[in-house]
């Protein structure tokens, strides 16, 4: 409930046709489960109090009083829950028999919203029975209880900011123009579906491939609970699909065959952001819509299921191995593209045996095999100074000779140590000057090449660094093409593991161990024992936390609390309360003051959700200050 999250649930329940005392033991029971498990949504099959399938019992008067009389004693009994709940019976309005959804909360019937579009073809008869329901909102006299009927209506609560719902009924989602089209343009954020879908081969991937889809269209929650067990089997099966999906992706799923639930936690934040984030979706409230008010018990959502430390990574191997595949091409291709419209057939990159530079070689490799280029146009200099480690040195020289680039040293040592003398640096002063006089200076020597041999230099520096600020300002900050500049560090490891994995023989030996070298941009001198003395990570924060940080502030906007407590729930276990802490604040210190690195990057493709492009998705004056976000964090 803070923080944006609610907890929600579908329901099966092993239905006993046309007996409404036991399917409203059964609605209660779950009900009373749903309580206890802290879910304030749910969401019942349709016509769940008598049975779908009962056919022409649906004329009898028993059975309809008999379904008013179970809904009496269901909202009553929801006094006591702290719940918003829909289920579905046939309601007796004007002379005519409708096919609804009784939305109540607290012993209130909030609402009654009939079913618009009825199927009435193949296995379908439900006109013999039902009238299509209608828009506009009446007044009807329903369980004891005066309330409202009519396919207008949300459902809101100010106890979950953003949080309104819409209902629509089982055929209402498999037409042209759905209800909840019009319901989530008029501010619904949750959708709830009470649905009697019978299975055929194949129905159920098209049925989540429906669900999932209007979620992503309409930046919503969906809720769709299906009937199941109990119902007649005579010509149709029904396998209790139950589908719980929000902005295009299905969050839970199951098929209840008999009395039970699937939930899990739904971020209301979330889709108030991706609608903030829309160009294209625009709010158009029609005025008919009545919105009925329900009040939640605010309380703390322990989540149930995983936040990934690695947003930008899938987690399932399958999946990684597709998306890697996918991005790498993206950043081979656009560096083809820009190579072949300016006619070149040469590039300079600096290597330094690291994981950002041997990304960036890769990529160049496979934009050349693209273009049918020879591979000595790839002019891969590395550039010894006073940090160069034998590691570092030795995977850059194999790892340009796997590759078939041409191999170029050009140690930056003497060079410095003039610069250094010019400019009065004491060279035992390891000072920012003497790192940053070390980085500007390699990347003049790629700039100047670049003329020499008519080329352009290629940007190593990934996402994370530019979000952090981690680059030399006119140094590894500069280039005519930065090929890694979406790509975050977590990310950057999964790609060059993905190449590694494919490779053989003494190229997939160099990966691999280029992939266990430590991230750093060896400016200091080495240790005693020669081995990498400055680790970035010792400095700026554990990458993984950072790309964590760097996801759901930028592309979903939440506020420092909200990040934390993900951070929190993503990585128990693996970084204490202050640990986390220290690293955020380290981060919106950074990512604001760096801002005006950022201003002037050099072109590069953009290949995931998130970019910090000054030309593309990320634009912000350089001189704003983080003391908003910083404070909220001292509240922590």
């Amino acid at each position: 409930m803070k923080n944006g999250f609610v907890r929600v649930a579908c329901a099966g329940l092993e239905t006993k046709l046309a007996d409404t005392e036991k399917n409203a033991e059964s609605i209660i029971g779950l009900m009373e489960e749903a309580g206890r498990k802290h879910i304030k949504v749910m969401v019942f099959p349709e016509l769940a109090i008598t049975g779908y399938t009962c056919g022409d019992l649906f004329f009898q008067d028993t059975l309809i009083k008999g379904a008013e009389d179970a809904l009496k004693t269901i909202v009553e009994k929801s006094a006591s829950i702290d719940g918003i709940f829909a289920v579905g019976l046939p309601v007796l309005y004007n002379g005519k028999l409708y096919n609804c959804a009784a939305v109540f909360s607290r012993g209130e019937i909030l609402g009654i919203v009939p079913k618009m579009f009825l199927p009435n073809d193949h296995e379908f008869y439900e006109r013999r029975q039902f009238t299509p329901g209608f828009f506009e909102v009446d007044e009807i006299e329903i369980a004891g209880q005066r309330t409202l009927i009519g396919a207008a209506q949300l459902f809101s609560t100010e106890s979950v900011r953003g949080l309104t719902i819409g209902v629509e009924i089982c055929e209402d989602l498999w037409v042209a123009c759905p209800p909840s089209i019009k319901q989530a343009l008029s501010g619904a954020t949750m959708i709830l579906n009470l649905s009697a879908s019978n299975e055929v081969a194949g129905k159920s991937d098209y049925r989540r491939e429906l669900v999932s889809g209007q979620s992503g269209r309409l930046y919503t929650s969906y809720l769709y609970a299906s009937s199941g067990a109990g119902e007649s089997t005579s010509d149709l099966v029904f396998s209790g699909h139950n589908i719980i999906a929000s902005n295009g992706r299905v969050l839970k799923e199951g098929h209840l065959r008999e009395n039970g639930l699937i939930f899990t936690e739904v971020d209301i934040d979330a889709l108030l952001s991706y609608r903030r984030g829309s160009s294209t979706f625009e709010m158009e409230v029609d005025p008919e819509f009545v919105i009925s008010e329900f009040s939640l018990e605010k309380e703390d959502v322990e989540l149930s299921y995983e936040i990934r430390k690695t947003p930008f990574v899938p987690n399932d191997p399958k999946s990684r191995a597709i998306r890697c595949r996918e991005i790498f091409d993206i950043q081979a291709r656009g560096l083809a593209s820009r190579l072949k419209f300016i006619h070149a057939k040469n590039v300079v990159i600096g290597i330094s045996g690291g994981l950002d530079s041997t990304l960036a070689l890769l990529v160049v490799r496979r934009a050349f095999e693209i273009l049918g280029l020879e591979k000595s146009g790839i002019k891969a200099i590395t550039m010894p100074g006073f940090g160069t480690t034998d590691r570092t040195y030795n995977n850059a020289c194999k790892l340009v000779k796997e590759i078939g680039a041409e191999l170029l040293e050009i140690s930056i040592v003497n060079a410095v140590k003039v610069h250094f003398e010019d400019i009065g640096q004491d060279i035992n002063n390891h000072d920012v000057t003497y790192e940053n006089g070390q980085a500007r200076e390699r990347t003049q020597i790629l700039m100047d090449y670049a003329n020499k041999v008519g080329g352009i230099v290629i940007g190593t520096g990934d996402l994370s660094e530019l979000a952090l600020g981690w680059a030399t300002y006119n140094g590894d900050h500069m280039s005519m093409y930065g090929v890694n500049a979406s790509v975050p560090k977590t990310l950057v490891r999964y790609l060059v593991q993905f190449v590694a994995d494919e490779a053989e023989g003494e190229f997939a030996e160099v990966l691999y161990d280029i992939l266990d070298t430590p991230v750093s941009p060896e400016l200091v001198p080495a240790d005693e024992n020669g081995e990498i003395a400055q680790k970035t990570e010792d400095i700026v924060g554990p990458y993984e936390l950072h790309d964590f940080f760097l996801y759901y502030i930028v592309r979903m906007g939440f506020a420092p609390k909200k990040v934390y407590k993900l951070a929190m729930h993503a990585f128990d276990g693996t970084y204490d309360k202050e640990t986390i802490l220290k690293w955020l604040k380290n981060f919106y210190r950074r990512f604001f003051a760096q801002q005006f690195k950022r201003n002037c990057l050099p072109d590069g493709p953009k290949v995931g959700t998130v970019s910090l492009s000054p030309r593309g998705d990320w634009r912000m004056p350089s001189d704003a200050y983080s003391a908003l976000w910083l404070k909220e964090l001292e509240e922590l």
